[in-house]
């Protein structure tokens, strides 16, 4: 089945909640003659449809073929100057670009010191709210009229404004170097996933220092202090150095609850460091501060001060929800998560377009692991089939590796012994073209490979030997990444014990988690 066209000016109007279409057609009345216009229309049209069709659009007579791109463009433009009318778009970076916006229009009047008030008071809110870049357009800006209107302290305002043009500069280069630095680092991530050997942990070490800004610490600002962490942080991924990871975690949230107000000026950095922090502690397994730490998020996201609108929304959603399913694995209480299933295909159905496919796939691995753990293996082979299949995905190049090690095991547990054999030629052969084939999942082939020739009261044998050829793996620096995606260990321990894969979980539990 083809996929559905997916067109900007739909997609825009199928996100719009109903009060943002009743404001929409409450700001087209307003312009008066607009009452019948094409335009508006055209967006009663589309708001009805279930999926963009413009076959439709053009039977209807609304308008021809030659005019329906440059009508479309009007609407989409139309109904975002009517969202940023909203106040609930409202934020302090618009309000300070729409003092700029006023000024410059000031400037072009030959009103100049009117022009000159408006941008001295807006650059000290800019500057407090850490928003350096536009502080620095509107320095920009004040020198410009500073060179044109001459006023009784020229000279203190000339050397005033260098100053602080170059301090401003300064500041935006070694934030804008950290920002490239810690957004290539995040792409490693996605790519590839963790270092695999020796060398790869030498070049991303060797990149991250040779990348990395000389600054003093006490001269940064929030904004840069943000960065710096970020960078810090997926270095410490990339090498799987987890209490790295959650120091600098740590430090990024912490930087929010020491600066309140930059909650609400960027909610989306305390969400996405809040993800960070909590996947850090499921990592390390401190489960106490885990569920601490998921409480006070709730609180905070869901309180009547914190920002609301629809990207806050999905990031809520992909925050709280992954750390749910965490919780249930930490705890091996998979049948209790059993919930989340439902909920989740159904945020992720509405939030389709806001939530990209790598995100998507990572939850139908999370889906694919609590089947697994309840030993329901038919669920699980399903959810894996749909990462397995998706040739569109290029990122994270270890998720796809893993989906196919973990459908090998939940084939064999199911008794699929006529999918096995063709399950392990193309896995070899995919992780061997991914460059991937490591120790863990050299010895699980090997091992499911050799079934056929083990008698059955060898089997609890052989797994006590597979058993301890990869405990030794555990706490390798490159191998024990495979045991991230799937507690091998001890799914093999159920298999020695006689016993549920959960109930071996839950045991090392109660002995394991803080």
């Amino acid at each position: 089945m083809a996929n559905p066209i997916k067109d900007n000016l739909f997609v825009l109007i199928q996100s719009l909640s109903k009060s943002e279409k009743r404001q929409f057609k409450l700001y087209v009345h307003r312009l008066g003659d607009n009452t019948d216009a094409k335009f508006l229309m055209l967006f009663t049209h589309l708001e009805k449809m279930k999926e963009y069709n413009e076959e439709d659009i053009l039977k209807s007579k609304i308008v021809s073929k030659m005019q329906i791109s440059n009508l479309k463009a009007h609407l989409y433009k139309q109904i975002l100057i009517s969202l940023r009318m909203n106040p609930v778009n409202q934020n302090i970076r618009i309000q300070i670009r729409e003092q700029l916006d006023f000024a410059t229009i000031l400037y072009h009047k030959g009103l100049y010191k009117q022009s000159l008030k408006i941008l001295d008071k807006t650059k000290q809110i800019a500057i407090e709210q850490e928003e350096k870049n536009i502080a620095f357009e509107i320095v920009e800006l004040e020198k410009i009229i500073e060179s044109q209107y001459i006023t009784r302290s020229i000279g203190d305002r000339a050397n005033s404004l260098a100053i602080q043009a170059k301090e401003l500069s300064r500041q935006n280069v070694i934030a804008s170097k950290l920002s490239n630095l810690s957004l290539q680092l995040y792409n490693i991530m996605l790519k590839t996933g963790y270092a695999k050997s020796d060398y790869e942990l030498q070049e991303i070490t060797k990149y991250f220092n040779k990348q990395m800004p000389k600054y003093a610490f006490e001269t940064l600002g929030f904004r840069e202090k943000l960065w710096l962490y970020k960078a810090h942080l997926w270095h410490s991924f990339l090498i799987q150095d987890f209490l790295s990871c959650y120091k600098y975690s740590r430090k990024w949230v912490d930087l929010f609850y020491e600066n309140p107000q930059m909650i609400n000026l960027n909610p989306v950095w305390y969400i996405k460091g809040t993800t960070y922090l909590l996947e850090c502690l499921y990592l390390i397994k401190h489960q106490s501060y885990l569920k601490k730490t998921l409480v006070m998020f709730n609180i905070n996201v869901t309180s009547d001060l914190f920002p609301k609108n629809d990207n806050l929304s999905s990031l809520y959603f992909l925050c709280n929800y992954g750390t749910q399913f965490n919780l249930h694995f930490l705890e091996g209480n998979f049948e209790g998560g059993l919930y989340l299933v439902d909920e989740t295909l159904k945020k992720l159905k509405e939030n389709k377009d806001r939530i990209d496919e790598h995100h998507v796939m990572v939850f139908y691995y999370k889906i694919a692991c609590l089947y697994f753990g309840m030993g329901n293996n038919i669920k699980c082979i399903d959810y894996l089939k749909k990462i397995i299949d998706n040739k569109n995905l290029v990122m994270r190049e270890d998720l796809m590796c893993f989906s196919r090690v973990l459908s090998l095991v939940a084939h064999y547990d199911a008794s699929l012994d006529y999918h096995l054999e063709l399950q392990l030629k193309s896995t070899y052969k995919f992780l061997i073209k991914m460059n991937d084939l490591h120790e863990v999942q050299r010895e699980m082939i090997k091992f499911l490979k050799n079934l056929g020739t083990i008698y059955p009261h060898q089997i609890k044998s052989e797994f006590k030997k597979l058993h301890a050829r990869l405990i030794q793996f555990e706490d390798h620096p490159y191998e024990k990444r495979a045991f991230l995606y799937l507690d091998i260990i001890s799914w093999l321990e159920s298999k020695i014990e006689n016993k549920p894969v959960a109930m071996i979980i839950q045991e090392k539990a109660k002995k394991l988690i803080r």
